[in-house]
């Protein structure tokens, strides 16, 4: 499997059935050669206009199904796996 096909599947939170968005980005492991976890931005949007940019770093633990259009993934509190740009600076 490649990257870019990661890329056009939508990530679905089974816990509450919400869509989270699509991967944007990988985290690997080059040591072990694995994949540690996925990117998911996540835009607040005000009127669709002007966003916020927050990412949700989703372990791979956490990933449940990969399948043909959708990645499931559990997360019990989306807000524990955001990420700020602020608090990635520190």
């Amino acid at each position: 499997m490649k990257i870019s096909d990661f890329q056009t599947k939508d990530v679905i939170n089974i816990v509450d059935g919400r869509k989270l968005g699509q991967i944007s980005d990988l985290e690997l492991d080059l040591r072990q050669g694995r994949i540690d976890s996925i990117v998911v931005p996540n835009y607040t949007k005000f009127f669709g206009l002007f966003g916020g940019g927050t990412e949700v770093v989703i372990p791979w633990r956490n990933i449940v199904k990969i399948g043909t259009d959708v990645v499931l993934v559990r997360l019990d509190d989306t807000k524990a796996y955001r990420q700020d740009d602020e608090e990635a600076a520190r």
